[in-house]
C-alpha cells in the first residue's frame, strides 16, 4: 500500500498489512524522503506488530512545531486501511 504523507519531510509511506493468526498486523513499512536513518528505525520498530498497536503507541506524536510527524503519518494510513 502507498499512502502519500501530508504536513511532513517524508513524501510517501510504503507498507503491507497481512493476517496472521487471526491478527493485523503491519509488514515492510519504508518512507521516501525525510530523515531516512529515523524512518528506517520506525520502519524496523514496527514490523510484525498489530496495527491497533501501532496506533496506540505513535498517535499523536508531532515533531517540532508541526501537528503531525512522520510516526503519526503512518498511524493516519493505518487507520484509513482498517
Amino acid at each position: 500500500m502507498v499512502y502519500r504523507t501530508q504536513g511532513v519531510c517524508s513524501r510517501e509511506i510504503h507498507y503491507d498489512i497481512v493476517e496472521e493468526d487471526g491478527k493485523k498486523v503491519v509488514r515492510n513499512v519504508s518512507y521516501v524522503g525525510g530523515c531516512h536513518g529515523n524512518l528506517q528505525g520506525i520502519g524496523k520498530l514496527v514490523e510484525g506488530m498489530e496495527i491497533s498497536e501501532v496506533i496506540a503507541k505513535l498517535k499523536g506524536i508531532r515533531c517540532g512545531y508541526k501537528s503531525t510527524s512522520c510516526p503519526d503519518q503512518l498511524v493516519q494510513a493505518l487507520e484509513q486501511s482498517i
